[in-house]
């Protein structure tokens, strides 16, 4: 009797019946914070190889390849360094407090790209501005974890994460939109891709909406009350002087590095695989080079609109999936995929309908793996080391995750640079980070149905 009961209930819970309106609204608030936080990266994306190309007054795909693989390695270098800052702050000045700093700093940051001169401003900037990406995603998880209600938690979480492809699709209009304006001739080619970081600084207006009307968290402030008698906050000391806590931190820690490698190493230079061989494309058809310049911002942007409508999918499955089956044997799941997935992309993708079809299949894959994080990171440590703990798991893996984007800019000009198409091979060679997650898993922890823990 009891199992069917059981059984009644969870096919008929409907998980956002379950919301009040602050909830809401918090969910709304942290989802703007992280899609707008995305739309950033992904103008990033559309605009490096336009950027290094005047920056560097360089032709040379290879060169271009390379150096746009340094900007992206700064740039993860800042989203590490400004994870690890402002996940400690997350957790002792407040998620609210900390969540303004870190959306102006992107925002601001962003804008200013567009002013760069030369190769190291630019550099710089984006260092700057993946101060504020990195705290940005710890404190928004950490936020929505604490304020939803326990069986809504998973859903909710991968309903933010989900809404990060709302950020990048607004990006691909973006690129869309401007790269009509250039074959129109209204907008010149040298001036389009500074357009876009101007466009990147627009969150900043959200800070307007959300600093009077948020709230920290009940469970924070707890947090805080106890911590002034028996815990510190935000301390890395106490996240790895528990046994329990640090080998938590530890497996977060490779499970997002293999996913930010995949994403930032892989998967986003497939953009600058795709405008490799819509170049040769247009160019065989005898086009001037501004409607080329137009034509190759139009498609990218569709090519971005197709890899996020996967994404969407992916995202918001994951928590389905993960609340079946458990996190580890889902996160195994899109480890595979996304392995194939990808590799597919970058052996086959020849033709424009093969970015109808290949490009949401890569898309799923991948970005289900990171509404893994954001469901299962929250779950891995306390309430006073949660902001911390998170930030570790998700940035510290950056310092090495940088190295992707380096080791692909090399293969592509270094390893494979004499081959007719070098930037395929390289990203076929990093598929081969998946199988460290796959490695990983069986030292995680299953949480399924655990909830959120508290301090031993």
């Amino acid at each position: 009797m009891s199992s069917n009961n059981n059984t009644q209930v969870s096919t008929s819970f409907v998980w956002w019946r379950e919301l009040s309106r602050y909830h809401w609204f918090v969910l709304i608030v942290a989802a703007l914070g992280w899609l707008l936080d995305c739309m950033d990266q992904q103008l990033f994306n559309m605009a490096r190889v336009p950027a290094m190309r005047q920056l560097l007054d360089s032709t040379d795909i290879r060169e271009v390849t390379e150096f746009g693989g340094y900007a992206t390695s700064i740039f993860l270098v800042g989203w590490a360094t400004g994870g690890l800052v402002f996940g400690v702050l997350g957790d002792r000045i407040g998620r609210a407090k900390t969540m303004v700093i870190t959306i102006l700093l992107y925002s601001l940051f962003t804008g200013l790209s567009g002013f760069s001169v030369g190769f190291w401003d630019f550099a710089f900037y984006r260092f700057l501005t993946g101060l504020g990406v990195g705290g940005e995603f710890a404190v928004g998880v950490a936020l929505v974890a604490e304020v939803m209600p326990e069986r809504a938690r998973p859903y909710a979480l991968g309903l933010l994460q989900a809404l990060s492809t709302v950020g990048n699709v607004s990006a691909a209009l973006v690129g869309i939109t401007i790269g009509s304006l250039q074959q129109s001739g209204l907008i010149d080619q040298n001036y389009a891709w500074r357009i876009m970081f101007f466009i990147g600084a627009i969150p900043a207006l959200l800070v307007v909406f959300i600093r009077r009307r948020l709230k920290e968290p009940e469970r924070w402030q707890a947090a805080v009350r106890a911590g002034r008698t028996d815990r510190k906050l935000g301390s890395y000391g106490e996240l790895f002087g528990n046994p329990r806590w640090r080998r938590n931190a530890i497996v977060g820690f490779l499970l997002a590095f293999v996913g930010v490698v995949g994403l930032w190493g892989i998967l986003f230079f497939s953009i600058d695989l795709i405008r490799s061989v819509l170049r040769k494309t247009f160019e065989a058809q005898g086009l001037a080079p501004a409607i080329v310049a137009g034509k190759l911002n139009l498609w990218i942007g569709i090519a971005s609109i197709m890899i996020n409508i996967g994404a969407f999918a992916g995202l918001y499955g994951f928590s389905w999936v993960a609340e079946r089956i458990g996190r580890i044997r889902a996160f195994a799941i899109a480890f595979v995929a996304a392995m194939c997935s990808t590799a597919m992309v970058f052996l086959f993708l020849n033709d424009f309908s093969d970015l109808f079809w290949m490009l949401p299949i890569m898309g799923f894959c991948q970005f289900a793996l990171f509404a893994g994080y954001a469901i299962y990171f929250p779950e891995l440590f306390p309430t006073h080391l949660r902001s911390t703990g998170v930030s570790f798991c998700y940035n510290v893996g950056r310092f090495l995750a940088a190295l992707g984007p380096l080791t692909l800019g090399l293969l592509t000009s270094r390893v494979f640079g004499d081959y007719p198409e070098p930037l395929r091979y390289a990203g076929l060679t990093l598929c081969g980070i998946f199988l460290v997650g796959l490695l990983t898993l069986p030292f995680a922890p299953e949480t399924k149905g655990m909830g959120l823990p508290e301090a031993d």
